[in-house]
């Protein structure tokens, strides 16, 4: 529930100055209003001088940081960053963590909890994993909490985190393409807003079930005026302004391809795709001889399946890097857990392809005499639809 947003940051002040606070961000701004930095975050320092709380702030360009004293001059930075328009803080002590959101009517949305803390390993074992997310967190109450899909949140994020530069502020515009029931969707939104990012997530999905569903849940965990949802096909959803940010998780088979294509037309600066089935190329690959000497590899079914399915993700990583893109393609989760398991992680760096890079996708392309879904989207004209 709403509370009032000066009892919030009087208790966000009370934990800003205990001793044994650990680390806090503040990010993002409020409706109508622009902090005069983009970010700050503070933690304690032990330096020659004695303890100090140390201030990093940055205003989007270049990083700015201070270390104040305990006592009245810690009181007298809290204050002043306190006063300023911010529309997130993430606060963490050794027994407790804050996140505050302020909403667009001027109220506090505040979450509480018991800062998590690392389970004691068995003597001769390696301490207990520490998950991005905690598994405790209340989002997988709604989400679903099984063993399974905590290990499979955290490493999708695990990827994420690898994907986005680590001194990352200011605004994040996601959209997550063929987001189903979400639960990457919730999850990525926790974890990124709690980093301090202002963040602004779509989810799309055909099924309007879906959406009505997504948007339900994103009401009950308050985040409505953040995350949305909107019923439509990955090549002709409306979303605009475009993303910064494009996932693509699990799409099936050239699905996965009219999600690299929008984000290739938007312009994302970073791209995480999940692949799933693969049935394009397989298919092209059955109707024509191999080319010498490679008929071993697709004379059995079974190899030409999974022979396809890396062609598929060669050539896909090959044409984003034609696209302006630093593409690799990495594991997702353990295989253990899913056969699906590769993702393909990608940045934009708009730096033009070299001549032997196309002639590289050009001739893998022609010596098996195919034609990826992926270039022939990208080859037409018509841009996606905006509003």
């Amino acid at each position: 529930m709403p509370e009032p947003l000066d009892t919030a940051l009087t208790e966000v002040r009370t934990l800003l100055l205990d001793p044994t606070l650990t680390r806090a961000v503040a990010a993002g701004r409020r409706r109508g209003r622009r902090p005069t930095v983009a970010r700050a975050e503070l933690r304690p320092v032990t330096l020659k001088a004695g303890p100090r709380l140390q201030i990093a702030t940055s205003d989007g360009v270049r990083p700015y940081t201070r270390n104040v004293a305990p006592g009245a001059e810690s009181a007298a930075a809290v204050d002043e960053l306190l006063a300023e328009p911010f529309g997130n803080w993430h606060v963490e002590t050794a027994d407790a963590t804050l996140q505050l959101r302020v909403t667009k009517s001027g109220e506090a949305q505040v979450h509480r909890a018991a800062t998590a803390r690392p389970a004691a390993a068995p003597a001769g074992h390696d301490r207990a994993k520490e998950y991005l997310l905690d598994p405790g967190d209340e989002i997988f109450a709604e989400i679903g909490g099984s063993a399974a899909k905590r290990r499979q949140v955290d490493a999708f994020l695990r990827a994420l985190a690898a994907t986005l530069p680590d001194d990352l502020t200011g605004s994040l515009r996601v959209v997550d393409l063929g987001c189903g029931n979400a639960y990457l969707t919730f999850a990525a939104y926790r974890y990124l807003s709690r980093r301090g990012l202002d963040v602004e997530l779509i989810g799309v999905d055909v099924r309007e079930d879906q959406r009505r569903r997504n948007t339900e849940l994103a009401q009950r965990m308050g985040w409505a005026d953040k995350v949305s949802f909107v019923a439509g096909t990955i090549a002709d959803a409306v979303v605009d302004p475009a993303p910064d940010l494009v996932l693509a998780l699990h799409a099936c088979d050239t699905a996965t391809d009219e999600a690299l294509a929008r984000a290739v037309r938007w312009e994302a600066r970073w791209v995480l795709a999940a692949p799933c089935c693969h049935h394009d190329l397989a298919k092209q690959l059955r109707a024509q001889p191999a080319p010498t000497p490679y008929d071993l590899l697709t004379r059995q079914g079974i190899l030409r399946e999974r022979f396809a399915d890396v062609l598929t993700d060669a050539l896909r990583a090959g044409l984003l890097r034609v696209h302006g893109y630093r593409s690799e393609v990495v594991e997702f989760v353990d295989s253990q857990h899913t056969p699906r398991n590769l993702l393909i992680r990608a940045r934009r760096t708009g730096t033009e392809a070299t001549g032997a890079q196309c002639a590289e996708y050009r001739e893998l392309v022609d010596q098996w005499r195919v034609t990826p879904r992926l270039e022939t989207l990208l080859a037409t004209a018509e841009q996606p639809p905006v509003a």
